[in-house]
């Protein structure tokens, strides 16, 4: 199959979301591309200081309103695509630039207010090190990485712009860590052709993303394969991933996030064992994990992990769980 490649330039870069948004480039179902994206500030350089008011060299020119969220590559359209279909979005490689940067407090907003940093802020400035996947601030705090895409999603079928901050049915900004190398994103579709973008880089990240931001990066390489799914309807994001399989709730009130991600996981191990949804909740109670992806984009984010192999019949006695 063939691979195309999108460079962040002025024609593929965007900060909203819009079903009027023209593709930038149109592939067949099974065919590859690879993206080199900005981070999610359009920075074009590292930032080298933790005052606010001294900004990195930005991308230019944009503009207000288009370009107001986070710099997205694309959009993407997939030919055969349709509402009602569903977008898989195999995640083959995320190679993340040699520098990010993480906020810590400064701005007003319900995180920074309740724990009282809305005041002050500053930054940890990092230097990403991708041979041996570490990231090292400016203090000699170091991490491991663990490099995933922020965004990646689709435009409602609903006419207008739409921010690029919360997370939707159609994807978006969902800030899921699991999301690495190796996982298949599933995302339903609402308009023709689906129109996907992605952008947002993070070298690494806890559930929650509890400052509003990860460690925020330039991404060298993301390698996406698309696939289209006609008979796997779905109303929320599901994803197989070297974790497990995930389903997702978006909402502005958390608990209800978590109750739509659960309700997700009682489909899925409804249809994988043939169960009812008594039994399913049941199962989940004792081989599922539930989670907060995240709590800072307006509409929070949880989601459910069902690991691998967590769950096996008896009639699989020798041979691997199901998945």
């Amino acid at each position: 199959m063939a691979m195309y490649d999108i460079w962040p330039e002025r024609h593929t870069l965007h900060g909203h979301f819009s079903r009027a948004l023209a593709p930038v480039l149109t592939i067949d179902p099974g065919e590859t591309v690879r993206f080199q994206t900005l981070d999610a500030g359009w920075n074009l350089e590292p930032r080298r200081s933790t005052v606010y008011a001294d900004q990195p060299r930005k991308f230019e020119p944009r503009a207000a309103q288009r370009d107001d969220g986070h710099a997205l590559c694309g959009p993407v359209a997939v030919r055969g695509a349709q509402p009602g279909m569903t977008l898989g979005v195999r995640i083959e490689r995320v190679q993340p630039g040699p520098w990010g940067w993480t906020a810590c407090g400064g701005w007003p907003s319900p995180v920074n207010e309740r724990l009282g940093v809305a005041d002050k802020g500053t930054f940890l400035l990092w230097t990403l090190d991708r041979e041996r996947m570490v990231g090292q601030d400016q203090y000699g705090h170091t991490v491991a990485l663990r490099p995933f895409m922020g965004v990646m999603g689709m435009p409602p079928a609903e006419s207008g712009q739409h921010s690029t901050l919360p997370p939707r049915p159609w994807g978006g900004n969902i800030d899921c860590k699991e999301l690495v190398a190796g996982s298949t994103l599933y995302l339903p579709i609402a308009v023709a052709g689906a129109l996907f973008s992605t952008g947002d880089g993070h070298a690494a990240q806890g559930d929650g993303e509890a400052s509003t931001t990860a460690i925020e990066c330039p991404m060298e390489e993301v390698v996406l394969t698309f696939s289209l799914h006609a008979d796997l309807p779905l109303s929320l994001p599901r994803a197989e991933t070297p974790a497990g399989t995930i389903t997702f709730g978006f909402h502005v009130d958390l608990d209800e996030a978590t109750y739509l991600a659960l309700e997700g996981m009682l489909g899925v191990l409804g249809e994988r064992y043939g169960i009812a949804r008594q039994e399913a909740l049941g199962l989940a109670s004792v081989a599922v994990d539930l989670r907060i992806t995240q709590i800072v984009n307006g509409v929070c984010g949880a989601h459910a992990i069902l690991p691998h192999h967590a769950i096996t019949l008896a009639s699989d006695a020798g041979r691997p769980g199901l998945i």
